[in-house]
């Protein structure tokens, strides 16, 4: 019998048209399944996500409502390692070539 491969967030979020944290959302108060490899990183069996699909049609009609705040927010949420990155990055550059 072959194992099932495991879903990451980012595919969980693609099938269920719902943003990342909205996944991340849904397994931490348990109403999606997931699980922790590795202590850390969560993945969701493809048959109980197509389950919850099916229970719960209306989930994607969230996504539908996102303004452009949430969208910023959930960005910055993914992304803020690199902006952090960036910001000290091109600081040091200034002060490197001011002085």
């Amino acid at each position: 019998m072959a194992e099932e491969k495991l879903l990451t967030v980012r595919e969980v979020s693609a099938i269920l048209e719902i943003s990342e944290k909205d996944v991340l959302d849904l397994a931490e108060s348990g109403a999606l399944p997931a699980y922790k490899v590795g202590g850390v990183y969560l993945r969701f069996k493809p048959s109980q996500v197509d389950e919850f699909k099916k229970n719960n049609a209306s989930v994607g009609q969230r996504s539908r409502q996102y303004g452009g705040m949430e969208r910023v927010l959930d960005f910055l949420y993914f992304n803020d390692f690199y902006i952090i990155a960036a910001v000290i990055i091109a600081a040091m550059l200034y002060f490197i070539l001011k002085g």
